[in-house]
């Protein structure tokens, strides 16, 4: 809600900053289980969120902070396999945070690619069509 403003507040100043996003604090839950969790798609929307506000301000989404394992853990829910609170036992791992799985980490990865695809070709598109 509130970093249109705070980019437009920078912008104004005339200062170069880098945009990070963390996705992964703040979107903690605790769920039914007991197990401390991140709902993927929570992750996955602020992100899109994240790239969406800067693509509407004309700036750039410069970064993500995830915090994830190249192991199988099952400590988020949601994702391609749509781990479920009652999947969280099988191999909850951590004695912090709950961090992506290798899958999930991946599949981020993927379709952040994509926000970053479309980033790169809406900023091209003015330039091609000027040039007709």
């Amino acid at each position: 809600d509130h970093l249109p403003g705070l980019i437009r507040a920078v912008e104004r100043e005339g200062r170069t900053v880098v945009w990070s996003c963390d996705p992964m604090h703040g979107n903690t839950i605790k769920a039914g289980s007991g197990y401390k969790t991140r709902p993927f798609e929570q992750v996955m929307s602020e992100v899109q969120d994240f790239f969406a506000i800067h693509q509407a301000e004309g700036t750039h989404a410069g970064g993500i902070h995830l915090e994830m394992t190249g192991k199988n853990v099952t400590e988020c829910t949601g994702g391609a396999r749509a781990l479920t609170d009652a999947d969280l036992r099988d191999r909850y791992h951590t004695y912090c945070d709950p961090r992506l799985n290798a899958e999930q980490a991946l599949e981020i990865a993927f379709l952040t690619s994509e926000l970053i695809k479309r980033e790169h070709q809406s900023r091209e598109q003015p330039t091609a069509l000027a040039a007709e």
